[in-house]
Protein backbone atom coordinates (compact mmCIF):
# COMPACT_ATOMS: atom_id res chain seq x y z
CA UNK A 1 0.00 0.00 0.00
CA UNK A 2 1.22 3.50 -0.79
CA UNK A 3 2.54 5.51 2.12
CA UNK A 4 1.01 8.97 2.32
CA UNK A 5 3.26 12.00 2.37
CA UNK A 6 3.37 13.73 5.72
CA UNK A 7 5.15 16.68 7.17
CA UNK A 8 6.73 15.79 10.50
CA UNK A 9 6.41 18.54 13.12
CA UNK A 10 10.20 18.87 13.26
CA UNK A 11 10.26 19.47 9.47
CA UNK A 12 8.11 22.59 9.73
CA UNK A 13 10.31 25.63 9.13
CA UNK A 14 10.78 28.02 12.03
CA UNK A 15 11.13 30.98 9.70
CA UNK A 16 8.29 32.73 7.90
CA UNK A 17 7.81 31.90 4.22
CA UNK A 18 6.52 33.81 1.22
CA UNK A 19 3.73 32.28 -0.87
CA UNK A 20 6.08 30.69 -3.46
CA UNK A 21 8.15 29.18 -0.68
CA UNK A 22 4.99 27.77 0.94
CA UNK A 23 3.83 26.06 -2.26
CA UNK A 24 7.34 24.68 -2.90
CA UNK A 25 7.61 23.42 0.69
CA UNK A 26 4.19 21.71 0.58
CA UNK A 27 4.95 20.16 -2.81
CA UNK A 28 8.23 18.76 -1.50
CA UNK A 29 6.50 16.84 1.29
CA UNK A 30 3.00 16.17 -0.02
CA UNK A 31 3.42 15.65 -3.78
CA UNK A 32 3.13 11.87 -3.43
CA UNK A 33 -0.46 12.38 -2.20
CA UNK A 34 -1.52 13.69 -5.62
CA UNK A 35 -3.92 11.48 -7.49
CA UNK A 36 -2.51 12.39 -10.92
CA UNK A 37 0.96 13.61 -11.82
CA UNK A 38 -0.40 16.85 -13.30
CA UNK A 39 -2.35 17.70 -10.10
CA UNK A 40 -1.03 20.50 -7.93
CA UNK A 41 -0.35 19.89 -4.26
CA UNK A 42 -1.17 23.45 -3.28
CA UNK A 43 -1.52 26.55 -5.44
CA UNK A 44 -1.49 30.27 -4.76
CA UNK A 45 -5.17 30.34 -5.74
CA UNK A 46 -6.01 27.66 -3.16
CA UNK A 47 -4.21 29.59 -0.44
CA UNK A 48 -5.92 32.84 -1.45
CA UNK A 49 -9.32 31.12 -1.46
CA UNK A 50 -8.70 29.65 1.99
CA UNK A 51 -7.91 33.17 3.21
CA UNK A 52 -10.94 34.74 1.46
CA UNK A 53 -13.21 32.11 3.05
CA UNK A 54 -11.71 32.80 6.50
CA UNK A 55 -10.25 29.31 6.70
CA UNK A 56 -6.74 30.69 6.93
CA UNK A 57 -5.77 33.90 8.69
CA UNK A 58 -4.12 36.37 6.32
CA UNK A 59 -0.33 36.44 6.24
CA UNK A 60 1.56 39.23 7.93
CA UNK A 61 3.54 41.29 5.43
CA UNK A 62 2.98 38.53 2.84
CA UNK A 63 4.78 35.99 5.05
CA UNK A 64 3.30 32.75 6.37
CA UNK A 65 4.20 31.42 9.81
CA UNK A 66 4.59 27.85 11.03
CA UNK A 67 1.02 28.10 12.30
CA UNK A 68 -0.20 29.03 8.81
CA UNK A 69 1.54 25.93 7.46
CA UNK A 70 -0.13 23.73 10.08
CA UNK A 71 -3.54 25.04 9.06
CA UNK A 72 -2.72 24.49 5.39
CA UNK A 73 -1.83 20.87 6.17
CA UNK A 74 -5.24 20.46 7.82
CA UNK A 75 -6.86 22.05 4.77
CA UNK A 76 -5.20 19.59 2.40
CA UNK A 77 -7.10 16.67 3.91
CA UNK A 78 -10.02 15.15 2.05
CA UNK A 79 -12.73 17.02 3.95
CA UNK A 80 -15.33 19.29 2.33
CA UNK A 81 -14.74 23.05 2.47
CA UNK A 82 -17.87 23.46 4.64
CA UNK A 83 -16.66 20.86 7.14
CA UNK A 84 -13.23 22.48 7.13
CA UNK A 85 -14.83 25.81 8.06
CA UNK A 86 -16.79 24.21 10.89
CA UNK A 87 -13.83 22.24 12.25
CA UNK A 88 -11.11 24.87 11.91
CA UNK A 89 -12.97 27.96 13.10
CA UNK A 90 -12.54 27.09 16.81
CA UNK A 91 -8.93 26.10 16.15
CA UNK A 92 -8.20 29.46 14.54
CA UNK A 93 -10.24 31.44 17.08
CA UNK A 94 -8.66 29.83 20.14
CA UNK A 95 -5.19 28.64 19.16
CA UNK A 96 -3.81 30.59 16.18
CA UNK A 97 -1.00 32.84 17.45
CA UNK A 98 -2.50 32.78 20.95
CA UNK A 99 0.21 32.46 23.60
CA UNK A 100 -2.47 32.23 26.31
CA UNK A 101 -4.09 29.11 24.83
CA UNK A 102 -3.90 25.89 26.83
CA UNK A 103 -2.01 24.26 23.94
CA UNK A 104 -0.08 25.67 21.03
CA UNK A 105 -1.14 24.93 17.48
CA UNK A 106 2.23 23.24 17.09
CA UNK A 107 1.44 20.86 20.00
CA UNK A 108 -1.95 20.05 18.49
CA UNK A 109 -0.38 19.34 15.11
CA UNK A 110 2.35 17.16 16.63
CA UNK A 111 -0.35 15.10 18.33
CA UNK A 112 -2.33 14.75 15.10
CA UNK A 113 0.83 13.77 13.23
CA UNK A 114 1.53 10.93 15.68
CA UNK A 115 -2.07 9.74 15.52
CA UNK A 116 -2.06 9.73 11.71
CA UNK A 117 1.16 7.73 11.65
CA UNK A 118 -0.41 5.07 13.88
CA UNK A 119 -3.70 5.20 12.01
CA UNK A 120 -2.03 4.49 8.65
CA UNK A 121 -1.12 0.97 9.76
CA UNK A 122 -4.61 0.36 11.18
CA UNK A 123 -6.21 1.46 7.92
CA UNK A 124 -3.81 -0.64 5.86
CA UNK A 125 -4.63 -3.69 8.02
CA UNK A 126 -8.37 -2.99 7.70
CA UNK A 127 -8.11 -2.81 3.90
CA UNK A 128 -6.22 -6.09 3.77
CA UNK A 129 -8.90 -7.76 5.92
CA UNK A 130 -11.59 -6.30 3.64
CA UNK A 131 -9.78 -7.74 0.63
CA UNK A 132 -9.60 -11.18 2.27
CA UNK A 133 -13.29 -10.98 3.16
CA UNK A 134 -14.22 -10.11 -0.43
CA UNK A 135 -12.42 -13.22 -1.69
CA UNK A 136 -14.04 -15.72 0.71
CA UNK A 137 -17.33 -16.45 -1.03
CA UNK A 138 -15.82 -16.83 -4.52
CA UNK A 139 -12.54 -18.73 -4.29
CA UNK A 140 -12.35 -19.69 -7.99
CA UNK A 141 -9.93 -17.98 -10.38
CA UNK A 142 -12.83 -17.29 -12.81
CA UNK A 143 -14.58 -15.21 -10.17
CA UNK A 144 -12.07 -12.32 -10.17
CA UNK A 145 -14.63 -9.77 -11.40
CA UNK A 146 -17.00 -10.69 -8.55
CA UNK A 147 -14.13 -10.55 -6.03
CA UNK A 148 -13.16 -7.07 -7.29
CA UNK A 149 -16.79 -5.93 -7.22
CA UNK A 150 -17.19 -7.19 -3.64
CA UNK A 151 -13.96 -5.51 -2.58
CA UNK A 152 -14.88 -2.16 -4.14
CA UNK A 153 -18.39 -2.36 -2.69
CA UNK A 154 -17.04 -3.02 0.80
CA UNK A 155 -14.57 -0.13 0.46
CA UNK A 156 -17.40 2.11 -0.76
CA UNK A 157 -19.49 1.13 2.25
CA UNK A 158 -16.57 1.87 4.56
CA UNK A 159 -16.11 5.31 2.97
CA UNK A 160 -19.84 6.00 3.22
CA UNK A 161 -19.93 5.13 6.93
CA UNK A 162 -16.87 7.27 7.64
CA UNK A 163 -18.46 10.16 5.74
CA UNK A 164 -21.60 9.85 7.90
CA UNK A 165 -19.45 9.89 11.05
CA UNK A 166 -17.48 12.87 9.71
CA UNK A 167 -20.71 14.77 9.07
CA UNK A 168 -21.97 13.95 12.58
CA UNK A 169 -18.69 15.15 14.11
CA UNK A 170 -18.82 18.36 12.06
CA UNK A 171 -22.41 18.97 13.18
CA UNK A 172 -21.43 18.43 16.82
CA UNK A 173 -18.55 20.87 16.41
CA UNK A 174 -20.90 23.42 14.87
CA UNK A 175 -23.38 23.03 17.75
CA UNK A 176 -20.57 23.35 20.29
CA UNK A 177 -19.30 26.51 18.62
CA UNK A 178 -22.81 27.97 18.68
CA UNK A 179 -23.14 27.09 22.38
CA UNK A 180 -19.76 28.64 23.10
CA UNK A 181 -20.79 31.78 21.19
CA UNK A 182 -24.00 32.08 23.21
CA UNK A 183 -22.12 31.60 26.49
CA UNK A 184 -19.59 34.24 25.45
CA UNK A 185 -22.38 36.74 24.65
CA UNK A 186 -24.02 36.11 28.05
CA UNK A 187 -20.70 36.68 29.84
CA UNK A 188 -20.12 39.90 27.89
CA UNK A 189 -23.64 41.13 28.70
CA UNK A 190 -23.14 40.33 32.38
CA UNK A 191 -19.85 42.28 32.39
CA UNK A 192 -21.58 45.29 30.82
CA UNK A 193 -24.36 45.18 33.43
CA UNK A 194 -21.80 45.40 36.23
Amino acid sequence: MTQLGYIAPEDLPSIELYMDQVTTFMDKYLSQNKRYEEDKTLTKTMINNYTKNNLLPPPEKKRYTKEHLILLIYLKNVVSINDIQIMLKPLIDHYFENPEAAHSLEEIYASLYKLEQRQHFRVENSIMKTFELSERDFPGADDQYIKNLNFLSLLGYDIYMKKIIDEMAAEQAKEQEQTNGKEKKIKEENKRKK
